[in-house]
């Protein structure tokens, strides 16, 4: 199963169960940047305790080798904090990121793009979410990764909104990173 099948299929998952979510990290750099080789998913979800256990089931009955583990998605939900869904057969990984329920994840929640990928839509992060989430990863990782996919999101998408992304950048102390890549 390649990225975009099983992409399609967490998406139905997501969508069956009506868990507000967003696709970020590098599938989402794809979709508003250059292409690029990514090994993960990643994806933010609005999910309750109720609502947990379900989406354990489904993610175990995509495969046979599928791992997830109940303890992990229960001990992140509690710290909003990540757990990984393992696809053996594809070599793919998913980091399910909780949604925090702070001033930007409400924000980036409602600011998400529906886009049609393979006739099914999904929802993605904004390429300006995408940036100041990006600029947060280099922040704490100073992985030069991010500041590359930054970069190309802002050689390629000519309408974004410089004065929103300035905004909470400041608010999350990464604009003067922001500001020297507007230079480059």
């Amino acid at each position: 199963m390649e990225q975009e099948k099983l992409l399609l299929k967490l998406g139905k998952i997501l969508g069956k169960l009506k868990i507000p979510y967003l696709i970020s990290g590098g599938i989402a750099v794809v979709v508003w940047g250059r292409p690029r080789f990514t090994a993960d998913i990643d994806i933010v979800v609005e999910i309750s305790p109720e609502k947990l256990d379900a989406l354990a089931t489904e993610l175990l009955a995509i495969d046979k080798d599928v791992y997830v583990d109940r303890e992990t998605m229960e001990e992140a939900l509690k710290k909003a904090g990540e757990f990984n869904f393992i696809h053996p057969a594809s070599g793919l990984k998913v980091d399910f990121w909780i949604f925090k329920n702070d001033d930007f994840d409400k924000e980036r929640m409602k600011r998400r793009i529906k886009k049609q990928i393979a006739g099914q839509k999904l929802y993605f992060s904004s390429p300006e979410d995408l940036i100041l989430i990006k600029l947060l990863w280099f922040k704490d990782s100073q992985s030069t990764r991010q500041l590359e996919d930054i970069s190309s999101i802002l050689r390629i998408q000519d309408k974004l909104n410089i004065s929103y992304i300035k905004k909470w950048a400041k608010r999350q102390r990464t604009l003067d990173v922001f500001e020297n890549l507007l230079k480059t």
